[in-house]
C-alpha cells in the first residue's frame, strides 16, 4: 500500500519539520484534511496554510474536503499547492460539475464515501476519479477507531473498478495503524491514511514501512 500520513495527528507548532520527517521517512503522499465546522463538527485548516507548507516537500498533496459546498473552494486549494482533491458525495455541490471544476485546475479528482454511504453510490462516477475514499471512521476527528465493517465496501468498489476495467486508486481513512493494515490491505485498499499511527509512533520510518508491506 502507498501512505499517506494526516497532518491532522502532527504537532501543529511543528508542522514544516513533520512534514519533513515523514516525507524522509518515506511517505507516499501527505494527506491534509479540511474541515469546515459545518459539513463536519469541527475546524481545521484552510488555503492559506496549505499553500505555506508546500515549500516543505515534494511529495502530492492529497486533500480532503470536508466541507458542505465544495466546488466554491476548489479553486483556493489547486491555487494554494494541491495535487489531489478528494470531496464528499454527501456535501451539497453538484458532483459532476465538482469533478470537472477540478480537473479544469489540473488537479486529480476524487470522491469520499462516509459510513452510512453504500459502494453503489460511487459506481456512476467511477470513470471520472482518480481515487475512491472510503472512511473508516465518522469524519470529523483523528484518533478514532477502524470500522473494519466498512472492508466489505472496499472489496464491492474495488471489483466494479477492475470488471470495468479501470485504473482507480482505494483510499481508507480512519484507524489504519499495524494492527489494522494487513485487513485494509487484503480488502482492497491503495493508500492508506495514518495519522496517529505514524505521527505518534516511536520510530516514523518504521511505521510507514510496516504499512507499506501489510
Amino acid at each position: 500500500m502507498k501512505v499517506a500520513p494526516s497532518l491532522l495527528s502532527c504537532d501543529f507548532s511543528k508542522i514544516g519539520e513533520e512534514i519533513i520527517k515523514v516525507d524522509k521517512a518515506g511517505a507516499d503522499m501527505i494527506h491534509l484534511d479540511i474541515m469546515d465546522g459545518h459539513f463536519v463538527p469541527n475546524l481545521t485548516i484552510g488555503p492559506a496554510i496549505i499553500k505555506a507548507v508546500r515549500q516543505y516537500t515534494e511529495l502530492p498533496f492529497d486533500v480532503h474536503l470536508m466541507i458542505t459546498d465544495p466546488i466554491n473552494y476548489i479553486d483556493a486549494f489547486a491555487d494554494a499547492g494541491a495535487d489531489i482533491i478528494t470531496f464528499h458525495l454527501e456535501a451539497n455541490s453538484d458532483i459532476d460539475e465538482t469533478i470537472n471544476k477540478i480537473k479544469s485546475c489540473g488537479v486529480k479528482p476524487g470522491l469520499v464515501l462516509k459510513p452510512a454511504t453504500p459502494a453503489e453510490a460511487v459506481f456512476p462516477y467511477l470513470d471520472k476519479v482518480y481515487m475512491v475514499l472510503v472512511m473508516t471512521v465518522e469524519p470529523g476527528f483523528g484518533g478514532q477507531s477502524f470500522m473494519e465493517n466498512m472492508m466489505p465496501k472496499v472489496q464491492a468498489i474495488k471489483k466494479e473498478i477492475q470488471s470495468r476495467g479501470f485504473d482507480v486508486l482505494i483510499e481508507a481513512d480512519g484507524g489504519i495503524s499495524e494492527k489494522t493494515a494487513s485487513i485494509a490491505s487484503n480488502a482492497g485498499v491503495d493508500v492508506a491514511v495514518s495519522g496517529t499511527g505514524v505521527f505518534k509512533a516511536k520510530d516514523t520510518a518504521k511505521a510507514i514501512e510496516i504499512l507499506k508491506n501489510a
